[in-house]
């Protein structure tokens, strides 16, 4: 009778343990799956055009800018050899662009944000003395892979200099 109570016992206890072993798997499956998930959602970046005195522009076609002068870059996401910032997940990113120039009879500063070649929005300022400056921003569900870059109006201008007036930043808000 004793014998049998404790075989009984070894049964039990070998299936909690089998249960505690599983739930053990399962947590540590998690844990890692949150931990890859928290090194992919960290995406971020703010780049500006030039770290000197310059205007680009005007130009006869539309071109893609390039901003160079990488203040952030969390994820390498970001290219400033291209200008292009590559989706490395799937989600909902935020983006904003800002730019400027000196006033100009003939060329206002234009410029467009512009995902997988469609435009989005447009900052635009025209004034023909001065400096002006226009800022717009969006947020897009990106698929991975998708590009976003600017665009510079053509027959538009842009400023910048080591202050950063013009400058192009985004960040992922949460992946899908």
């Amino acid at each position: 009778m004793e014998q049998e109570k404790l075989n009984q016992q070894d049964k039990e206890q070998a299936g909690e343990l089998t249960a505690i072993n599983a739930r053990t798997n399962v947590t540590k499956n998690l844990v890692e799956d949150l931990w890859r998930d928290t090194q992919v959602k960290r995406v971020a970046f703010t780049a500006a055009l030039s770290s000197s005195s310059t205007t680009i522009g005007p130009f006869n076609t539309h071109t893609n800018l390039v901003f160079r002068q990488v203040i952030t870059n969390i994820g390498n996401a970001y290219n400033p050899n291209t200008g292009f910032f590559i989706a490395p997940v799937k989600g909902a990113y935020h983006f904003e662009l800002y730019i400027g120039a000196h006033g100009h009879p003939s060329h206002a500063s234009s410029a467009w944000l512009v995902r997988n070649g469609h435009i989005i929005c447009v900052v635009y300022e025209y004034q023909t003395n001065g400096y002006g400056t226009s800022a717009n921003g969006a947020t897009l569900l990106l698929e991975v892979g998708d590009v976003v870059f600017v665009r510079l109006s053509a027959n538009a201008r842009v400023y910048d200099n080591e202050n950063n007036h013009s400058t192009f930043s985004g960040h992922l808000l949460f992946t899908m």
